[in-house]
């Protein structure tokens, strides 16, 4: 990756990584993702502001010495993870006179996960400023987004923020700037739901308190620059309030086919009734793409067969990452079918403690379903057409 210029003095200089599909080991990356590292020069001091994943850091060190940087003053850290951070100690050692800027909260969590020396610490404070010079910076602390130490970077004269995680996204483009807006929005909207949606309210929080500063330009650490920053502030705002859509997200698993024909059947009744639904055959599923339905819709409906006495390990790993994610949605149900016995409703219920929603009736199906469930399908989704329409969907 070549250094891009930014603004006067302001360059990325990070490293692109295509060919990336998974990401902490857990989440598919359909458009690969970037570490993106900035550097600032003022006219006093140099600052590197986040580093990369270690396995890119040639990257990094090519473009550092292409550039002809001999010296850097500070490293600002926004957030320990190690695709941020695990770079540090290289750069400490090709640089030894850095010191590296952060939080108190990210100083100890950088000392436990890379042994950095407590003097190569200077810690901020939330709103605390840094001179470069002709340039200044101002911290602001983020907590839990999505760590405890998060915090932001903000270049007050060019108005850029340096969101680090926060409002990023896994997409690589050979394009600086965000082009394609359709596009980076979904990539971050899938970003969003999979990291950030389990700690909407603190974002809420962190949103207002950048609404005290101008902002022309938002670089973070994963995908594009953002230099129309309200396309993203205000998806994230959407995205972060209490409000659903008129929509239902299916997660399912058949065996025999049972469980199949109630969400077939299912699906066509919602759709018939106006409400715009999506089924997730959880066989085939990338996760990804359940997460992104979750952010908005307003009834989940969990359809699975018995497995020894529970639901299918699939259907119960979606569960869990429901239950994880925390999305916003008001009302869940669980429809299935069962041989003998069990007591799948009980277990999968058990699993969504974290999830405020309205538990709607469960359909529960003996073999292969008959007239009578296909009533009961009926009026399951007459009463989430009800439920919908109560919250003025």
């Amino acid at each position: 990756m070549a250094i891009q210029k930014i603004k006067q003095n302001v360059f990325s200089i990070g490293a692109k990584d295509w060919d990336r599909r998974l990401f902490d080991e857990l989440i598919p990356l359909p458009d690969g993702t970037t570490y993106n590292s900035y550097l600032v020069e003022g006219s006093d001091k140099t600052v590197l502001i986040d580093t990369v994943d270690p396995e890119t850091l040639n990257v990094l060190f090519e473009n550092l010495e292409n550039y002809g940087i001999s010296k850097i003053d500070y490293i600002i850290v926004n957030h320990a993870e190690q695709d941020h951070s695990g770079g540090i100690p290289a750069v400490l050692s090709k640089y030894p006179e850095s010191k590296i800027v952060t939080n108190e909260k990210c100083k100890m969590i950088l000392i436990d996960l890379l042994e950095i020396a407590d003097d190569k610490f200077i810690v901020i404070k939330d709103e605390e400023t840094l001179s470069l010079g002709d340039k200044t910076l101002q911290f602001f602390l983020t907590p839990w987004v999505h760590w405890p130490e998060t915090m932001v970077t903000y270049l007050k004269k060019e108005r850029i923020l340096f969101s680090c995680d926060f409002l990023g996204s896994h997409y690589v483009s050979s394009d600086l700037f965000v082009k394609d807006e359709a596009k980076v929005y979904n990539s971050a909207k899938r970003y969003f739901a999979e990291i950030m949606m389990p700690f909407r309210k603190n974002i809420i929080r962190h949103l207002k308190k950048l609404e005290s500063i101008e902002i022309d330009m938002i670089a973070p650490s994963h995908g594009q620059i953002y230099d129309n920053p309200k396309m993203i502030l205000d998806a994230y705002k959407d995205w972060t309030s209490d409000n659903v859509k008129n929509e239902v997200v299916i997660p399912y698993v058949s065996m025999h086919g049972s469980t199949q024909r109630m969400v077939e059947y299912l699906v066509d009744a919602l759709i018939k009734r106006g409400i715009k639904v999506k089924p997730f055959n959880l066989t085939v599923t990338d996760i990804g793409e359940l997460a992104i339905e979750l952010v908005d819709a307003a009834t989940i409906v969990i359809a699975s067969p018995t497995v020894l006495t529970g639901p299918h390990p699939s259907i119960a790993y979606a569960a869990f990452l429901a239950n994880m994610l925390k999305p916003k949605a008001k009302f869940a149900t669980v429809i299935g079918s069962y041989g003998w016995g069990g007591k799948m409703v009980e277990k999968l219920v058990g699993m969504l403690g974290n999830l405020k929603v309205e538990l709607l009736p469960t359909v529960m199906v003996k073999g292969f379903p008959e007239k009578n469930d296909f009533q009961a399908l009926d009026d399951l989704a007459d009463n989430i057409q009800k439920k919908h329409k109560s919250i003025n969907l």
